[in-house]
């Protein structure tokens, strides 16, 4: 019985980490700052990781525009974020304020006050808090680091307190 040596980064071709870059950027859209962290995994030079970063934007496997869009919905969608904490994030990987703009436009305004209408009408009945105004700090913390707009916050828990 023999068992196969895993190669380590280090014994792979430049064919054989090309192969792996491509299935990595297209099991999920990624954006330029990531596929470099995954590059420097490798034993590259840096012409050959520039290299293979053209090759994988010539050949669509990379595109910051479809990264942010992508982005940007799911962490609307499924995570409930507001657009504050989406900006941010896009910009902590680098992607440029008129992608970021595009990106934002992926959320419909009425889904998104929807959303929040939806999202601050649960979370306040969930607070088990007796104390109105510790009951109004969590809920506006909550949905600070939710990154939603600050006069939205306020306006609903304003709204919240007089039922």
């Amino acid at each position: 019985m023999s068992f196969s040596k895993k190669k380590s980064s280090d014994s792979l071709t430049f064919n054989e980490i090309r192969s792996k870059i491509e299935h990595y950027c297209a099991y999920q859209d990624r954006c330029h700052s990531e596929v470099y962290q995954k590059l420097y995994t490798f034993s590259l030079s840096t012409y050959e990781k520039e290299q293979l970063m053209v090759f994988l934007i010539d050949n669509n496997y990379l595109n910051e525009e479809r990264f942010a869009q992508s982005f940007t919905r799911g962490k609307h969608n499924y995570k409930k974020w507001g657009k504050n904490r989406i900006i941010n994030e896009l910009k902590i990987r680098n992607i440029s304020p008129t992608i970021i703009k595009i990106a934002l436009k992926e959320i419909d305004d009425n889904t998104y006050l929807e959303t929040f209408e939806d999202l601050a009408q649960k979370h306040w009945e969930a607070l088990s808090e007796n104390n109105l105004m510790k009951k109004r700090k969590k809920f506006c913390d909550y949905f600070i680091r939710k990154g939603w707009e600050n006069d939205l916050i306020y306006e609903k828990v304003k709204e919240l307190e007089k039922l």
